[in-house]
């Protein structure tokens, strides 16, 4: 194994790597910095948990109380350390497809339906932990989650 003198800087920077500690039992967290390449860090797999808008059916005032328990739960994920990204579709903005030569094109693929509703990306280390976030996202949504994972690609890895 090379130690990190023996790696370039430029490598260093691009090696390094910000991680957050589980909370502990008193719920704070650890920050810790570690150097190391891609091939030794633990695999993590991004996670999609979504939902089309059309699952939530709910009245207005429900609709404010499911905003705020739906992001209590990002924020917790925040904290966990395993947001990547949440948000939903603007459906006020209508979809365009781009082609490899700038052409743009509106609408959708013509296969599509529609891509509607709430997205959150998630980075774990198990299917298991994905369930567990994707359960606490259907309860504060009060709609099924729908969970898949993406390929892993070491390129997209800071």
């Amino acid at each position: 194994m090379r130690s990190s003198s023996d790696v370039p800087q430029c490598a260093l920077r691009r090696y390094r790597d910000v991680r957050l500690r589980r909370h502990n039992r008193l719920n704070r967290t650890e920050w810790s910095t570690v150097i190391r390449p891609a091939s030794e860090r633990p695999m993590m797999t991004h996670y999609l948990i979504s939902f089309p808008s059309e699952a939530m059916v709910l009245s207005e005032e429900d609709f404010a109380i499911v905003v705020d328990t739906s992001h209590d739960v990002v924020r917790e994920m925040r904290d966990a350390g395993v947001l990547v990204f949440a948000g939903g579709i603007d459906e006020g903005t209508p979809p365009v497809r781009v082609g490899a030569d700038n052409a743009v094109s509106t609408g959708t693929y013509p296969q599509t339906v529609g891509l509607t509703g709430g997205f959150t990306v998630i980075d774990v280390a198990t299917r298991e932990e994905a369930v567990q976030w994707a359960a606490r996202v259907a309860a504060g949504c009060r709609c099924t989650q729908e969970l898949r994972a993406f390929h892993p690609d070491d390129l997209s890895r800071p």
